[in-house]
């Protein structure tokens, strides 16, 4: 139920995007997203929310592994993503895997704005004729296609491995 407010919570997804956006730090998502679990009936403590919201995820060796492999056979490899969490990144080096990084908090806007797009391939110096986008998100799929791009839906990374050499034109 937690993550599902995000969708379903007027005042919850408004959190969301004022901190995907940058306007809103860290510690002040925390408390008023655990106000709105509390609306909701679900106590929780607001210290270390988002920490906890994350400690499921785990880094996808696989696509990391492609985007490395993509690079090395030409393509300029770039990162979209919507912040959560004031270092979300952590442990990462960004500028090391991709040759271009465009993260929702530091722009000011988060997909599925068109503008998000329009700055990621901006960074990338691609035109959105050219460029495939991977998402697991369906939303930000279709407003890529809208924006003129390719879009792959990720659901798992060997299905995504086949279709983005496809869009690329290396089936």
């Amino acid at each position: 139920m937690p993550l599902r407010l995000f969708s379903d919570d007027a005042e919850a997804k408004a959190l969301l995007a004022e901190h995907e956006e940058g306007r809103m730090g860290e510690r002040e998502f925390e408390q008023g997203f655990a106000a709105r679990l509390q609306a909701h009936g679900i106590e929780v403590d607001g210290t270390g929310l988002v920490h906890r919201i994350q400690s499921g995820l785990r880094a996808d060796d696989a696509m990391i592994e492609l985007v490395a492999e993509v690079r090395d056979a030409g393509f300029r490899v770039g990162l979209l993503s919507n912040s959560l969490g004031d270092d979300c990144y952590a442990g990462f080096d960004l500028a090391a895997m991709f040759d271009a990084v465009t993260i929702s908090g530091e722009v000011g806007v988060r997909k599925p704005s068109r503008r998000a797009y329009d700055i990621a391939c901006a960074r990338l110096d691609v035109e959105p004729g050219a460029a495939v986008m991977v998402d697991d998100l369906p939303q930000n799929v279709v407003a890529a296609e809208r924006a003129g791009l390719t879009a792959v839906l990720h659901r798992d990374a060997a299905d995504t491995t086949r279709r983005l050499w496809a869009a690329l034109g290396r089936s």
